[in-house]
């Protein structure tokens, strides 16, 4: 850049964050950094892979991003990796990398397929990268795949707005060229937090899918939904070439002539591809840092003043002396207990105006997601009926019956139970993984004490997985007990014998009335089992021969009527002048 100060601006930070990072206080500062936001499969990972020219990233189907990773580019004489959280050792194995991202985010998220805002850091040194501080974030989905949590989507975004959010934070949003741009939901959440798209950087990713005869020159070309920091268009490997390992300075290659070579894009290849976005990202960056200086300054400064002070208890302090050292580790451990309990609670020291955390999270989800998770299992109705209707006609095999069998009943609303197992235990893991990370926003205060920090958090996860897993256990224990037993009698349950009582005491001036008024003897009970057309024939009492009647049976009596007009008669008026009745 002609300026070796500007040059050094970026390393410089990349040191800060890694510094504060050890000391518990990179959230704190809100360093500046390049956010990676999109979808699903929108390319975010081979974009990076390929700034590094390394596969280092996890892969395969479904979401593998589940922590947010801070990934700092140093260009260095020689290449190789480094964790935060494995100090000292050295990764000269790519796959390795790869390997232990897959084991930390293990290690926080579980085996649920959840997500956690806790982030791994991760710096690469090499000497074909230019000096780069991004945050790769979770893919933006709309549906849950596989067993991940139900509301994944709402935990992503939640995420992701703690990042974007902040001034400090350049936003890359990348969107597949085969999409719709205006429906991109990486641009859509960006648009949300910079409206006038001053610290948004386009990245349009898969030109080589695009149909045939289509392009995206108006969007590269920042005609349509333009950004002030406009958009840049990169070809990445396909699917195929990254599961037959092609390497990836040959992928850059083709990604070059691919621009030069297309005619609605070979005008503007010089501005286009990897290499171009790498530079300009590295520009951008660097810019920020320089303009975000002076107030980055004066809140280093404030902070520095606050721990000055904070310093200045520890003066008198003898690390030696035992009573000390219990007395501290006791108010370490009833400090993490207490801010525990007021982010659940609700009546923490700041309220966060941003974005929901502890207790407010656990609260939507218990009003919110779970409740719409049960709406979602709602039988088709149509299928329902068609489901007793061949449970009932299965039991009585060659007969025919009149009443529905117990056993059909109990197989329908015992399999109706059974679908609540899902949400239920979904809905477990949704409040055991906010659990924990509520818990991670409380641990920083033991940073001063990495190995109390450490072994706090090991133990606190343990118990919350532990009760986990008993939660479960008496959810399930508690279905299992619904299902066990139908009660029949209780006041909740309409069957048959509270629909008669109902219908008795509701149509017994009605009925009364009816019989009154056109001369016919009111049923005892009217509780009609089944009524239709049916043909009588060969009966003594019928004269003219067999012919169709409409038949009412109740509980008592059978009933048929042969004028025609109480065809759409409710079945309970008996205002037909010829009735014969039958009692049972």
């Amino acid at each position: 850049m002609g300026n070796r100060g500007m040059e050094d601006l970026i390393p410089l930070v990349n040191r800060l964050q890694h510094a504060l990072g050890s000391a518990g206080q990179s959230c704190s500062l809100h360093l500046p950094q390049i956010a990676v936001v999109g979808g699903q499969s929108a390319g975010k990972s081979s974009v990076l892979e390929n700034f590094v020219g390394r596969d280092f990233l996890p892969r395969g189907s479904g979401m593998v991003t589940r922590r947010p990773l801070i990934l700092q580019l140093l260009t260095a004489d020689t290449e190789h990796g480094e964790f935060l959280h494995c100090k000292g050792k050295k990764f000269t194995d790519f796959e390795e990398i790869c390997r232990e991202i897959e084991a930390e985010t293990q290690r926080i998220t579980g085996s649920n397929k959840g997500i956690s805002p806790v982030p791994i850091n991760l710096r690469i040194y090499s000497p074909n990268v230019l000096n780069l501080t991004l945050v790769d974030l979770p893919g933006i989905t709309k549906v849950p795949v596989g067993d991940q949590p139900a509301d994944i989507e709402y935990q992503i975004r939640d995420m992701i707005m703690q990042y974007i959010c902040k001034d400090n934070c350049l936003i890359l949003a990348v969107t597949p060229a085969n999409t719709d741009l205006a429906n991109s939901d990486a641009l859509k959440l960006a648009k949300d937090v910079d409206p006038q798209g001053q610290r948004t950087i386009g990245v349009i990713t898969k030109l080589d899918l695009m149909d045939k005869g289509t392009d995206a020159r108006n969007i590269l070309e920042n005609r349509l939904l333009p950004l002030r920091r406009g958009y840049i268009g990169v070809v990445n490997r396909s699917q195929k070439d990254v599961v037959g390992k092609k390497d990836i300075k040959a992928a850059l290659l083709a990604e070059k002539d691919f621009f030069l070579s297309h005619p609605s894009y070979k005008h503007m290849a010089e501005s286009m591809g990897t290499p171009y976005l790498q530079k300009t990202l590295n520009q951008q960056l660097t810019n920020h840092i320089r303009e975000s200086l002076p107030a980055f300054r004066s809140h280093l400064q404030s902070q520095l003043l606050s721990l000055n002070k904070e310093a200045e208890e520890f003066k008198q302090f003898s690390p030696d002396d035992p009573a000390r050292r219990t007395k501290t580790l006791l108010q370490l451990a009833q400090r993490l207990a207490v801010d525990f309990e007021k982010l659940i609670e609700g009546s923490g020291d700041t309220v966060d105006t941003v974005n929901l955390s502890g207790g407010a999270k656990i609260n939507r989800i218990f009003h919110e997601r779970f409740p719409y998770e049960l709406v979602q299992i709602e039988s088709d109705e149509k299928k329902l009926r068609q489901e007793i209707n061949y449970a009932i006609r299965n039991i009585h095999g060659v007969r025919t019956g009149l009443f529905t069998p117990d056993m059909a009943f109990e197989a329908i609303v015992k399999k109706q139970l059974s679908c609540l197992k899902k949400p239920c235990i979904t809905f477990v893991d949704m409040v055991s993984q906010e659990l924990i990370s509520t818990l991670y926003q409380c641990i920083n205060k033991l940073s001063s004490f990495p190995k109390l920090q450490e072994e706090t958090e090991r133990l606190v996860t343990t118990e919350i997985r532990e009760q986990e897993s008993k939660c479960k256990e008496q959810v399930l224990m508690l279905i299992e007990i619904q299902l066990a037993y139908i009660n029949t009698k209780h006041e909740d349950f309409i069957g048959f014998t509270t629909a008669q009582q109902t219908n008795n005491q509701a149509n017994k001036k009605t009925n009364a009335g009816t019989a009154a008024n056109h001369g016919v003897a009111a049923p005892s009970r009217l509780i009609v089992i089944r009524k239709g057309w049916l043909t009588i024939s060969n009966l003594g009492i019928m004269k003219g021969g067999a012919r169709e009647y409409w038949f009412i049976l109740s509980a008592e009596s059978l009933s048929w009527f042969k004028d025609d007009e109480v065809r759409h008669s409710h079945v309970n008026k008996y205002h037909t002048k010829t009735t014969q009745q039958y009692t049972i």
